[in-house]
């Protein structure tokens, strides 16, 4: 719908919408003043205050301005550059006793395996050693009830009394309760070592607000429950779809593997540390960057206009009333064919040297968003998901069993694949 509105209306139209009107800004040009706006004019409460039931209260969207900028700033500072260093190693180990389970070959679900290993990685560091090694198993479960718990209906009515409401909400509490104990544990044995003190729960356990009130456990959880739904949505998703359009392009996939075997050939028992994977896995990083550009988690961004927006675009100016729902849709925005070319072929040199389409714009590519809001976790998912697929191309000889990458499953809420994901899959003899 969005890209027929599009075509024929061009790069600002309105959609009415039960009561509501939806304004949609589509291009870079139209997008610039959606990722430039402050708070005060577009924004965010208003839209997402439906996942409250998921993260509590008092957490991100339902947070005092003022609390937010706490919340936000430790999670920037558990995902700054110094914690990715030491978040690498601990991924490679998870993905490397996950991918043991594989056995010599074989067939599987990449979607369903990654979808799983994506978590086990999360969960090392994001909870701590004491929780990914003692209760990895409930939490799992519990963040599955969340998950299933937000459906379109949930945007909504987002406390409508569902059967998938119901468990939502008892696994929120029962999340609480485990979370709980452990803060509690930390708390009165301070000398036993829980963790390695790198993980983002240890940093949200020492927030205080700005009036000087402590975080609550409640709000602990709530923050380590918006990190992991964040994460493991964008990282499950994105690995799949660059491991399946390498896979389902020879020459690309030769060429991924020759990058790893060139990096570790001098050295095939050295780790997968912070530099390899941020400096010299450049067509993994790009590929990476192509499978968000084509397949993004999130295919519409949305905020509320507080105030009225000035939009010029295609030499037109437009207002957008106080009152309107104002999106960009990134999986429209990133298939324009004056901005990207070729648009729906999978094309990872486009951000390469003497090309860089990317840049043609400072908000042509949204794979993270962009602007005041763009993902504070896009630097953690690079590192997590060229971690994980660095250790699998060179491990691994694989091939898709189908014949053509799957569709994109526009009916669910965070986009991934429809179809067959199934892989072949073959140990290789040159691996140590």
């Amino acid at each position: 719908m969005v890209q027929r509105c599009y075509e024929e209306y061009g790069p600002v139209f309105t959609v009415p919408f039960f009561h509501k009107r939806l304004t949609f800004l589509i291009g870079p040009e139209a997008q610039e003043p959606f990722f430039k706006a402050p708070d005060e004019v577009l924004s965010q409460d208003e839209v997402y205050g439906f996942m409250k039931p998921v993260f509590g209260p008092g957490v991100v969207y339902d947070a005092s301005k003022k609390n937010r900028q706490v919340q936000f700033q430790s999670m920037a500072h558990g995902l700054r550059t110094s914690r990715l260093k030491g978040y690498t190693a601990k991924i490679e180990k998870e993905t490397r006793q996950y991918l043991e389970t594989w056995g010599e070959s074989g067939e599987l679900d990449l979607f369903h395996a990654l979808s799983e290993l994506t978590i086990l990685t999360s969960s090392r560091c994001l909870h701590g050693d004491d929780v990914r090694e003692n209760l990895f198993k409930e939490v799992s479960q519990l963040y599955h009830d969340l998950d299933h718990g937000l459906t379109p209906l949930t945007v909504f009515f987002p406390n409508a009394p569902t059967a998938a409401h119901k468990k939502r909400n008892e696994a929120r509490a029962k999340m609480v309760e485990l979370f709980g104990k452990v803060i509690k544990n930390r708390r009165d044995h301070p000398d036993v070592k829980h963790s390695d003190g790198t993980d983002i729960l240890s940093i949200f356990m020492d927030v205080k607000y700005k009036d000087g009130s402590p975080i609550t456990d409640e709000q602990v959880t709530g923050l380590l429950i918006a990190l992991l739904f964040a994460g493991q949505h964008t990282s499950c998703i994105t690995s799949t779809w660059t491991s399946l359009f390498i896979l389902n392009n020879p020459e690309i996939m030769k060429r991924i593997v020759s990058e790893q075997m060139d990096i570790f050939d001098s050295e095939p028992d050295a780790a997968v540390d912070y530099k390899k994977v941020n400096e010299d896995m450049p067509l993994l990083h790009n590929s990476m960057k192509e499978a968000l550009r084509l397949c993004p988690p999130l295919i519409l961004l949305i905020r509320y206009a507080v105030k009225e927006l000035k939009v010029k675009a295609a030499g037109k100016n437009y207002t957008i009333p106080k009152g309107d729902m104002v999106l960009i849709s990134p999986s429209v925005g990133m298939r324009i064919p004056e901005v990207f070319k070729d648009p729906d072929t999978f094309d990872p040199d486009r951000f390469g040297p003497g090309r860089e389409e990317d840049k043609s714009s400072p908000y042509a590519y949204m794979g993270f968003g962009g602007g005041m809001h763009s993902c504070m976790g896009q630097n953690f998912a690079f590192v997590q998901v060229k971690t994980i697929l660095s250790v699998l191309f060179r491990e691994f000889e694989m091939e898709m069993i189908a014949d053509k990458v799957p569709d994109i499953d526009y009916e669910a809420m965070v986009v991934g694949p429809k179809g067959d994901c199934r892989i072949r899959y073959k140990k290789r003899q040159t691996s140590k």
